[in-house]
């Protein structure tokens, strides 16, 4: 492809019709010689092609998982999918974009709330996984769930490589397990410091020519030290919420009040492509 018209377009060689998409938060940048231009959806909506066809690079992040209360665990990164080389063009426009929330965090002593799934060009991501309280089990996600005091296990991960198992609770100690993220396992706990969430996944794309690191877990509370999250947006385990658009799970919470951390409030999604400009 040569040329560039109007933001979205891109005149292609050979006669062919221009590229021209639209949706989402449009952005361009240079890395390596290389123009791009990414659409960063951080809600759901439409990727539209109004004309041609482009093969493009996907970033899909689904909601992070909720932090438990009382003893509670630190909720699983939202799950993350990546791809390259998929054709998009304006036959098949336009392409709905579903961005998943964030999990709720436990209250009164309960458990977190699973993050929802995240949905593009026909792939999902799967929401990460609540973090257990007290004697409770963390839940099933993209990455799952630490569990609470009790001792009680972490669970297992989401579909492939999109996440890891959250760490397990401690037994006869005040403190919880961390979520998982999507390239760690959450730790377990140790004594009275909650387990650190799993670190996410690095060197991935954003909105600009800097690598950003996301999906990561939350930590664990602990009587003594509470756990730290997992990079890439995870939430501390003295209730700290994961960070908005990055997939991180919400950290735990010792007491009963107030709560734990919310899991991030939405996942993302990231469309790019090479615009041909040098």
């Amino acid at each position: 492809m040569v040329g560039i018209g109007v933001l979205g377009g891109i005149a292609s060689a050979g006669g062919a019709a221009a590229f021209v998409a639209t949706g989402g938060i449009i952005t361009q940048y240079v890395d390596s010689g290389t123009t791009y231009r990414v659409h960063a959806f951080r809600g759901s909506g439409k990727f539209v092609v109004s004309s041609g066809a482009a093969d493009v690079d996907y970033l899909i992040i689904a909601g992070g998982g909720g932090g438990g209360d009382n003893n509670g665990a630190g909720g699983g990164a939202g799950g993350l999918q990546t791809g390259t080389g998929v054709t998009v063009d304006a036959a098949s426009s336009p392409y709905t974009i579903t961005v998943g929330t964030g999990g709720a965090a436990g209250t009164s002593g309960g458990s977190g709330t699973a993050g929802s799934d995240s949905t593009a060009l026909s792939q999902t991501a799967t929401g990460g996984g609540y973090g257990g309280a007290f004697n409770t089990a963390g839940g099933n996600g993209g990455s799952g769930g630490g569990g609470g005091k009790g001792p009680v296990t972490g669970q297992l991960g989401g579909t492939g490589s999109q996440g890891n198992d959250g760490g397990q609770g401690g037994s006869g100690t005040s403190a919880a397990g961390g979520g998982g993220g999507q390239s760690g396992a959450g730790a377990a706990a140790s004594g009275t410091t909650g387990g650190a969430g799993g670190a996410g996944a690095s060197g991935h794309y954003g909105i600009s020519a800097t690598t950003r690191t996301y999906a990561g877990g939350g930590g664990g509370a602990g009587d003594g030290t509470d756990g730290a999250g997992g990079a890439g947006g995870g939430g501390t385990g003295d209730a700290t919420g994961g960070v908005p658009n990055t997939g991180g799970g919400g950290g735990g919470w010792y007491n009963t009040t107030p709560t734990a951390g919310d899991g991030g409030s939405a996942g993302i999604v990231l469309i790019r492509y090479d615009t041909g400009l040098t």
